[in-house]
């Protein structure tokens, strides 16, 4: 069962293994808090996948306190990840390392990266050396529409190094593996996005300022060097031992880290996606990871049916879907 607005069917009918096998239309995607939507989806004992999409249209809040389908995974998850303070709150509950946040653009004492609220994928984002080019820079996203106010913009400390995404899964229901908290935590795949900064040497000597633009325009597979695995598994185990301890019952199912690689700092966090990502769309028939995790060809897309189909089996549904 998929929702969509009628523009865009045809993309998923041009894939017809890829295809559901009903559609709900809807004008615009806020409509799927409408009641006639909700009431299809009850209906049709629909569980809803969240995703960055579903996340920006709606919001986090309307998720909470509007929408009376279930969802899979603890909906209070993306509260914790759309809010930046709690994400920090976050990160520093599991002992990550993560940047230097300056909480206005006079604090800047070095090069930074700026962001802007939600799930834009990097759209408008920049870096600058210092507060002058910061306030400036704001300023122009101010005029262009991409924020309405200077204080939503989300200023860190520019990390130098390799982009690293990686995509976990969380099952409190599966055995064996790696045990935490009493489920599994499954290293499913790994990705890098692809953003018009990555081809700038195309413009050397002189690059053109269209190349300095971090809006993501795909993504590409990576695999991780194996001395460095271990690192990446204790990050994410962290991740979760956290979750638990600030809202129970924690993040269930599929997340991602993004990070830094240096190495001479190792890894840096600096941001998480709690849910399924895009970058997961590289391997529809499994990683070079999940082949050591399963005897059949896994995505992560399959990952939460097989949880769903699982905790089903084991009438442990509720522990999966909130």
């Amino acid at each position: 069962l998929g929702v969509t607005t009628p523009e865009r069917r045809f993309v998923y009918e041009a894939f017809p293994l890829a295809t559901p096998d009903k559609f709900i239309e809807v004008s615009e995607f806020k409509h799927m808090l409408d009641r006639w939507v909700q009431e299809r989806l009850r209906a049709e004992n629909a569980v809803i996948i969240p995703h960055g999409s579903f996340v920006e249209y709606l919001g986090p809040t309307e998720i909470l306190e509007r929408l009376r389908v279930p969802v899979f995974g603890n909906r209070a998850v993306l509260e914790w990840e759309g809010d930046r303070v709690k994400q920090r709150t976050w990160f520093k509950e599991a002992g990550l390392k993560t940047p230097r946040v300056f909480e206005d653009p006079s604090e800047v004492d070095c090069r930074v990266f700026v962001k802007f609220p939600g799930a834009k994928g990097g759209r408008g984002y920049f870096t600058a050396g210092s507060s002058e080019e910061v306030e400036a820079r704001l300023e122009e996203a101010v005029r262009k529409g991409l924020i309405r106010d200077v204080r939503e913009a989300y200023i860190q400390e520019f990390i130098p190094g390799v982009r690293y995404y990686f995509h976990y899964f969380y099952s409190p229901l599966a055995e064996g593996g790696l045990r935490v908290c009493g489920g599994r935590l499954e290293l499913m795949s790994m990705d890098k996005r692809i953003e018009p900064i990555d081809e700038a040497y195309r413009g050397l000597p002189d690059v053109p300022e269209e190349f300095f633009d971090y809006t993501v325009t795909g993504n590409q597979p990576l695999v991780l060097r194996e001395s460095l695995l271990k690192d990446a598994l204790k990050m994410g185990a962290r991740v979760v031992e956290a979750s638990k301890r600030l809202f129970p019952p924690g993040i269930i199912g599929p997340f991602c880290l993004e990070t830094i690689y240096h190495p001479d700092r190792g890894f840096t966090v600096f941001e998480v996606s709690a849910r399924i990502v895009a970058g997961t769309n590289l391997y529809p028939s499994g990683s070079p990871y999940t082949v050591y995790l399963f005897e059949e060809p896994m995505s992560t897309g399959k990952r939460i049916a097989v949880e769903l189909k699982m905790a089903v089996e084991k009438d442990r549904l509720r522990e999966v879907v909130y």
